[in-house]
């Protein structure tokens, strides 16, 4: 019978084994397929996905005999825009299978890391520094966070094997001081004796970014430590986690980076709750189908992961890029970067595909949401200098293109949507052209939500799941809800992040710098100020559609009304009024909100789940408080 915790429980350790006995230790060898011809099965399926989508628009484009330039605009577009969406969508359905087929993906994609019920970790053998990254952000909300996992750590019993860096980039003194005097309230549970004192050190050029942060850390205190464990200042981990997480690493040596699913803390902004509502379901298909044949050369995230110290800082430093910013100079996204450099200096890099206790905040609004996909952008940008770097794998190589490529599909959609609404309604207006845009577009999201889809069903299959997201009416209605609002917002991220790219040679960069994770509302003016540039494509392509034929503005709604709706969308979603009407209903609710995980109290505020009025022990499994129990949930799948 299954049987889920209760969000009092520890979690269940991946190694209750004796450490003189290895032979009980979970080995890295996965069942089924040789990971040869996983990866194999995966580009034969995209190569004949995009082959067949190919032909098809090319078939409709030289109906006339001839292909002309606006025809050869929306082919290159479709071309550039379309090999990730396609991915993904294998991912996510190569996932759903291994989750609900006859196969165990615990034995055939993380064998290596048993998150059954097995008991947790008693014995560490290594050291692991905890590494909070900080810049210019409110101190309060990041050592309350801080404190949390110290309190969850202690409850391990292993909290000795482990040691709190502050490490700040802050270079406004206000801030700068606040920071030291949240940490010296931090500090005073520990005895200055103590070898597990936390440490604070701020520095006053951030050269390097995050990365130099990192390699600075390194440098002084590298040796100290076997395994440092790298946390945004959003981030919070159990201890419980944190531990079995370390002891996956101690019984695998050759593994250099591992790390679980990050999900997002339940929120009471009305954006944030939407977007991550379907990224929790959406991503569990995606990563497991990802994991599969990607193995031992996984993504790395930045934060939330335990990485090998000896082997990322003899290996994994970023060079200064010939050039001046925003595409030469320090690598602005090192994440990826230095997953591809660990893997090529013979380390693996793991990610289970399961929710555990790992967690993070999302953006409250579309405009912070946009800062942060545009610093990303221009990280993932400067990454085509690494395409030919000596001695990198092939799948490494494809990993560095598929980021570079998610940032050039946007521009390639807006190009060949314009194009074809272009060549729909010049002259005679031909619905047939200005169908093929729009079908590009549709397809395209279509391809792009499919993990979203995948995870409905997955929850929907999943004994127990529709609960944990508050009700087969919450959760429906949640999901019915939140796709059209994630068609809504794709052409607004498109035009932004086209407009990014284009101003990016000649200068236009972000910084790194302060986040706002919690404070609600944009005002109008503001919001116009962000959004004109999709109002304004908006409202033009509308005109020129109506006046080709009305018939044509409603072939072209799905992409124009989020662009004309971009101002209203952006200040509704950031609303506390909105944030406050869907809490109540219990609307994009995350299995988190039904039962608060014990590493989460005190940090959740009610105005994020005012509908769980009353805590109720009812098991749920998908909670990862009371499950990374992933043994137990595909257990519960397969029935």
């Amino acid at each position: 019978m299954l049987r889920v915790p209760s969000a009092d429980d520890e979690l269940p350790s991946p190694l209750a084994i004796n450490r003189n006995n290895p032979d009980g230790a979970p080995q890295a060898i996965p069942a089924g397929l040789p990971v040869a011809l996983r990866r194999l099965i995966v580009l034969v399926l995209n190569a004949a996905t995009l082959v067949a989508l190919a032909a098809g628009v090319v078939t409709l484009l030289s109906a006339d005999g001839v292909i002309d330039a606006a025809e050869w605009v929306m082919l290159t577009g479709f071309l550039l825009a379309t090999p990730w969406t396609v991915l993904g969508f294998w991912n996510a359905v190569i996932g759903l299978v291994l989750m609900h087929g006859p196969a165990d993906p615990s034995r055939s994609v993380y064998p290596y890391f048993s998150a059954g019920p097995a008991g947790r970790v008693r014995e560490l053998g290594s050291r692991t520094a905890l590494t909070v990254f900080l810049r210019n952000e409110d101190p309060r909300p990041i050592f309350q966070r801080i404190e949390a996992m110290r309190i969850s750590l202690e409850r391990t019993g292993l909290s000795r094997n482990f040691r709190i860096f502050v490490l700040s980039d802050t270079d406004a003194p206000e801030i700068a001081r606040a920071e030291e005097a949240e940490f010296q309230r931090f500090a005073m549970v520990f005895a200055d004796s103590d070898p597990s004192r936390p440490v604070y050190r701020r520095r006053t050029d951030n050269v390097g970014f995050k990365a130099g942060n990192i390699r600075d850390f390194l440098d002084q205190h590298g040796d100290d430590f076997d395994f440092f464990l790298p946390l945004d200042s959003d981030s919070v981990m159990s201890g419980d986690v944190m531990t079995r997480l370390v002891a996956t690493m101690e019984a695998n040596p050759g593994f250099g980076i591992l790390q679980s699913l990050v999900v997002g803390t339940p929120a009471s902004s009305g954006f944030a709750r939407i977007f991550q509502f379907g990224m929790r379901h959406g991503m569990r298909s995606f990563t497991m189908g990802a994991s599969w044949w990607t193995a031992d050369c996984g993504s790395y995230w930045g934060h939330n992961a335990v990485i090998r110290t000896g082997a990322f800082r003899d290996h994994c430093e970023l060079p200064v890029l010939p050039g001046r910013p925003p595409l030469g100079g320090h690598v602005l996204s090192h994440d990826q970067l230095e997953a591809v450099l660990m893997r090529r200096a013979g380390y693996e890099v793991r990610v289970v595909p399961v929710e555990t206790q790992s967690y993070e905040t999302n953006p409250p609004s579309l405009p912070e949401f946009a800062k942060r996909d545009l610093r990303w952008c221009q990280g993932n940008m400067q990454y085509w200098r690494f395409l030919r770097a000596p001695g990198l794998l092939a799948i490494s190589r494809f990993q560095i293109l598929q980021a570079i490529l998610m940032y050039i599909a946007p521009p390639a959609w807006i190009a060949m949507t314009i194009a074809a609404t272009a060549k729909g309604v010049s002259g005679t207006f031909d619905p047939a052209y200005l169908q093929l845009g729009l079908a590009l577009f549709l397809t395209i999201f279509l391809l792009s939500i499919a993990p979203k889809i995948a995870g409905v069903i997955d929850v929907l299959l999943t004994r127990g799941a529709v609960r944990a997201y508050g009700g087969p009416g919450r959760f429906l209605a949640s999901a019915l809800v939140e796709i059209p609002m994630s068609m809504l917002m794709a052409p607004i991220v498109a035009v932004y992040v086209t407009l990014f790219l284009i101003g990016l040679p000649f200068g236009r960069s972000v910084t790194w710098s302060g986040q706002n994770r919690d404070r609600l509302g944009v005002g109008w003016l503001s919001a116009l100020r962000a959004m004109w540039p999709q109002t304004l494509l908006g409202l033009g392509l509308a005109a020129v559609l109506y006046a080709a034929d009305p018939v044509a503005l409603l072939w072209g709604v799905p992409f124009v009304a989020g662009l004309c709706l971009s101002v209203p969308f952006t200040v509704v979603t950031a609303s506390a009024a909105f944030g406050k009407m869907v809490a109540r209903a219990g609307l994009f609710a995350t299995p988190e909100e039904s039962i608060l995980p014990r590493v989460l109290r005190g940090l959740i505020p009610f105005e994020a789940r005012p509908w769980r009025v009353v805590e109720t022990r009812r098991p749920s499994p998908l909670l990862p408080a009371a499950v990374p129990l992933a043994a137990e949930v595909e257990a519960g799948r397969r029935r």
